[in-house]
């Protein structure tokens, strides 16, 4: 059984397939405003899910959409949904220098901002791409003026990770938190178990148990994560990508909604600032080395 105190954070990066790091090879970012763009669709769907099962949540999303679709900011708000920053046109923040990743975090903030009319706490990097090498990147956010961040991942990939960062909430530069995705330890391992392609990978079961492990065992609320995308099994296939960017991006997607609705009924969840800036991390915060 899951603790009766303990509400995990769900969380949902609003991007559309078109923009997904793994296809910034095969897509010109000139070629955006020419795809077909279908993230309003699935982002109401997603709210129609939420709002049916009492939920709320937290909407990390970029610049980009909220400047073409500002309407759909409004009703992420007016859901009682928390709005986040993913970035204003989904760079990798590994891949910024110190001066862009500036103007892109203010940038997107402050769209998020004037579209909605309220404040921006949270921030998260495309593609988990804070790590060892721009931890630098922490002070930019701090003097943009966010709260906490959700950009780093404790594992090993071929595309992020940082697996000797510390696993749940700590303090990384002044009163800025860092709160990464989660991972359950397990044979000396972080083993990912925070949704994403790990979650249409998983059979459900699995991904049920170690979200459930994280809450027994170590008494922490866990961060979960997906995209609008993955619940859209009608979206356009995007040629001549090479087979693990295919089998990565596509597996299992016309499972997604049913397991979130699942996933729903299973856990307590709620919104990352409710979570975590009001006193709701369940262990005492670190100063990040």
């Amino acid at each position: 059984m899951v603790p009766a105190a303990i509400t995990n954070a769900l969380t949902i990066d609003v991007e559309d397939y078109f923009q997904v790091s793994a296809f910034a090879p095969y897509i010109a970012r000139d070629d955006w405003d020419r795809r077909e763009c279908r993230v309003e669709r699935n982002v109401d769907r997603i709210l129609q899910l939420l709002a049916d099962h009492g939920t709320q949540a937290t909407f990390f999303t970029l610049g980009w959409v909220a400047e073409r679709y500002p309407q759909l900011v409004r009703r992420i708000v007016d859901g009682g949904h928390e709005l986040a920053s993913h970035g204003y046109g989904h760079e990798r923040a590994s891949d910024l220098t110190r001066d862009a990743f500036m103007h892109d975090v203010t940038r997107a903030k402050g769209l998020l901002e004037d579209v909605s009319g309220q404040a921006v706490h949270g921030y998260r990097a495309p593609s988990f791409s804070i790590g060892r090498r721009n931890l630098w990147a922490f002070e930019c956010l701090a003097r943009a003026g966010h709260r906490y961040s959700s950009s780093i991942y404790p594992i090993r990939h071929d595309h992020y990770g940082m697996p000797d960062a510390p696993r749940f909430a700590h303090r990384v530069h002044g009163d800025l938190l860092e709160v990464p995705a989660t991972t359950l330890r397990l044979f000396e391992r972080n083993l990912p178990c925070s949704g994403g392609g790990y979650f249409r990978l998983l059979p459900y079961p699995v991904s049920r148990w170690m979200i459930r492990r994280v809450n027994a065992a170590d008494g922490q609320a866990a961060v979960f994560y997906f995209h609008p995308w993955e619940i859209d099994a009608q979206q356009p296939r995007i040629d001549g990508i090479d087979a693990k960017t295919r089998f990565r991006h596509y597996v299992n997607i016309p499972r997604v909604e049913r397991r979130l609705a699942q996933l729903l009924r299973d856990f307590r969840w709620g919104r990352m600032d409710h979570i975590f800036l009001r006193g709701g991390a369940t262990a005492p915060l670190k100063q990040a080395a």
